[in-house]
């Protein structure tokens, strides 16, 4: 199982970071040691600046390469929200110096996620994060810059898909850090699912 990232997919995200907004998909992948499946997270030595992305989130249910973006919609039938977490003073030193940023991203717990539901039509399909209380991240699918049968026929051309494969489908703009003691909340329309306290 493998975790594919998409960056720079929400234009204000882009933005908010001063990069560039990209032509085509930027992906990344993170380890299966990333994934996080219990309701805390602790935050690592090695990083003074954790931040929180939401995202939505796809599990691939069966083999596929080179797919069609007519047939995309047939390689998944789960959706659910995770949380990218990035070592962003880590990531700020790596491209400063024009090097990978997997350090970066592809820590230990750094991909939480919630509960899995059938698939909707992402479209009309609303999700945000409250932090402490107070909504800080709210997006839609079609707000991507790359929607997700474009996402997944562009990946597809690179890496075989597997079934289990989770693909995070980028951030919309609200991203920050991360602090002993917070509480997050994440909901995709009006079902709670996601929550978790930092350590």
């Amino acid at each position: 199982m493998k975790i594919i990232c998409i960056g720079r997919n929400y234009i204000d995200h882009a933005k908010e970071l001063n990069n560039p907004v990209p032509e085509i998909p930027i992906f990344f992948v993170k380890p299966d040691t990333a994934l996080l499946r219990t309701h805390e997270f602790y935050l690592p030595p090695f990083s003074s600046n954790i931040h929180y992305e939401l995202e939505l989130v796809v599990k691939i249910k069966k083999v596929g390469k080179c797919i069609s973006k007519r047939f995309a919609a047939k390689y998944y039938d789960e959706i659910s929200l995770g949380l990218d977490l990035t070592a962003r003073d880590l990531q700020e030193e790596c491209k400063k110096k024009g090097l990978p940023w997997e350090i970066a991203k592809g820590f230990d717990s750094s991909a939480p996620i919630g509960k899995w539901y059938p698939k909707e039509d992402l479209k009309t399909l609303d999700f945000y994060l409250l932090k402490n209380g107070v909504k800080v991240q709210e997006g839609n699918p079609s707000q991507m810059l790359f929607d997700l049968d474009h996402i997944i026929a562009y990946v597809s051309k690179f890496m075989t898909l597997k079934k289990g494969d989770l693909i995070f489908t980028g951030t919309p703009a609200g991203v920050g850090k991360m602090n002993a003691g917070d509480v997050f909340e994440a909901f995709l329309d009006t079902k709670k699912t996601l929550n978790l306290t930092v350590r």
